[in-house]
């Protein structure tokens, strides 16, 4: 099991992450539109500096949603590979088996 406050960074991560994220995502057009003139997208680069480093989504981490290991996570479940393991072999994972030849 990880440790409770980094769990909590994580979450605290997110939530700063879903409030500013249409605000970063208009900064980032703007930075990368060619039509618009040299000063407009230096201004936006800028305000993406000035936004809170947590704010970024490449920031985040994912982790399992049991234990939250954060390595060894499955995007398609959430779950770190020894619970998928433990789930897989228990049969609470729908459409998962031991693989058999």
């Amino acid at each position: 099991m990880a440790k409770t406050a980094l769990i909590q960074r994580e979450l605290k991560r997110s939530k700063l992450v879903a409030k500013f994220a249409s605000k970063h995502a208009e900064l980032k057009a703007i930075s990368k539109d060619a039509k618009r003139s040299e000063e407009e997208r230096a201004a936006a680069r800028d305000a993406l500096q000035k936004m809170p480093r947590n704010a970024n989504p490449t920031r985040q981490r994912a982790r399992c949603e049991i234990t939250g290991r954060p390595r060894g996570t499955f995007r398609q479940f959430g779950l770190g590979r020894s619970k998928i393991r433990e789930m897989a072999f228990e049969g609470t994972i729908p459409g998962i088996t031991k693989a058999s030849w």
